[in-house]
């Protein structure tokens, strides 16, 4: 079996399970294959034509079983690509998806706007996770301080590898805690990916996020909203008069997150920005 006869039978295996949430069964069957092979994307269709090493075929047929029973190719690869960073992903933290990086281009372009009148400018991540947010923001925005939070001391410890790997580790400062509570100075611009799934949505969610990826990170409560209306009624005290805070939100959560933050914020300009599916992604609050 060459390397290409071995993709095109992953391919054909992903694309027969409709229960799975997979994208692109093509890419996950390279990533797998890539991994197996311990190849990057060119080396592997430079090889394409070769016979499959005897003991790399056992090996990519588990890492294909593995995938076919729901684990999320990220996790078996341990690696996932955010904005333009690759990071080390584990099951402490949720996997970052591409709707997320919205979010990081919006950041970038208000703290553009905003770092020439302050040069000290700080962002705040909250529940950071692996640190895609805080770590793809750090890459962009040499001048600005960053800090990044989590509850969670196992993907604080992610988020940090993941800063010294990309050589980022002093451009980042960590603090373990609930929301905004490490904090201990102002912020400029607040962003974060909270949890918003209802709490009745979890079981009908697919398996690969159900059954692998930390329920903690992902369940908003019954209605979605009660971690981010907790962040958004704790966020007056620590933001600077001009401050900015960005939320990622549910499809279907605008009016409702609307609501909240101009009870918060009955000054504040407020507005909810569409992905490029045009379904509601970003709360926008610009004080």
């Amino acid at each position: 079996m060459t390397l290409a006869e071995a993709l095109r039978c992953a391919v054909k295996h992903f694309a027969a399970l409709p229960n799975l949430e997979t994208a692109n069964p093509q890419m996950e069957a390279e990533l797998l294959l890539q991994h197996a092979l311990g190849l990057d994307r060119t080396q592997l269709y430079q090889r394409l034509r070769d016979e499959m090493p005897p003991d790399k075929k056992e090996t990519y047929h588990d890492l294909i079983w593995r995938r076919l029973c729901g684990e999320p190719t990220p996790y078996i690869t341990g690696r996932a690509a955010f904005y333009d960073i690759e990071l080390a992903v584990t099951p402490a933290a949720a996997i970052p998806r591409p709707e997320t990086e919205l979010l990081v281009e919006t950041a970038l372009a208000l703290a553009d706007k905003r770092i020439q009148d302050t040069p000290s400018l700080t962002v705040v991540d909250v529940g950071t996770g692996c640190g895609a947010i805080a770590l793809a923001l750090a890459a962009h925005l040499p001048s600005a301080q960053i800090i990044a939070t989590d509850i969670s001391s196992e993907a604080l410890a992610l988020a940090q590898g993941n800063a010294e790997r990309l050589g980022l580790a002093s451009r980042v400062h960590f603090l373990r805690g609930d929301l905004l509570e490490p904090l201990e100075q102002p912020a400029d611009i607040v962003v974060a990916n909270l949890p918003y799934v209802r709490s009745a949505e979890w079981e009908r969610l697919p398996v690969e996020i159900r059954c692998y990826e930390p329920r903690e990170a992902l369940d908003g409560g019954p209605d979605g909203l009660r971690i981010i209306e907790r962040l958004l009624r704790g966020a007056p005290p620590v933001l600077r008069p001009a401050a900015a805070l960005l939320l990622e939100i549910g499809f279907d959560q605008g009016p409702a997150v609307v609501a909240l933050a101009s009870d918060v914020f009955p000054k504040a300009s407020i507005e909810v920005k569409k992905d490029l599916a045009s379904l509601d992604r970003l709360l926008i609050i610009q004080l």
